[in-house]
């Protein structure tokens, strides 16, 4: 059976979803004049990326919750462009450095959120399992 209609359905609302909770953040944090939105973002799209990622590891949901929940929620609300696009304007306004630490600080940080987001999904993951084959017993 094609899921791919089903599959692009999911996608088309997580991207909605994970699109307008970006704009939204980004609307509350734009007076600070500093991209905090973006940074806040691309962490938490880290952070749940990485639970859903050891989630659906131990727990393999339809492929078309997968791909709306990692696809089109986390890319949704997810920015790669904006972040470069926030560099190069703290590049020209601000200063080299503080363009680098932005830079640097949204690399080191959505790694570290990424894994912490694993972490804490497989610990999850694994306790919920457990709880079952005990309640199955």
């Amino acid at each position: 059976m094609n899921d791919l209609p089903k599959n692009l359905i999911a996608i088309g609302i997580g991207s909605a979803l994970g699109t307008f909770s970006r704009y939204s953040l980004n609307l509350l944090t734009l007076e600070s004049g500093y991209p905090f939105g973006t940074i806040i973002e691309n962490l938490f799209g880290s952070l749940l990326l990485g639970f859903l990622t050891a989630w659906f590891i131990y727990f393999i949901p339809k492929e078309w919750v997968k791909v709306g929940l990692g696809v089109g929620l986390c890319g949704g609300f997810t920015t790669m462009s904006t972040l470069a696009a926030d560099a190069t304007f703290l590049y020209q306004t601000s200063s080299p450095f503080e363009s680098a630490i932005y830079i640097g600080g949204s690399l080191f940080g959505g790694m570290m959120f990424a894994l912490i987001g694993y972490r804490s999904g497989s610990l999850l993951a694994n306790r919920s399992r457990q709880k079952r084959e005990v309640n199955t017993k």
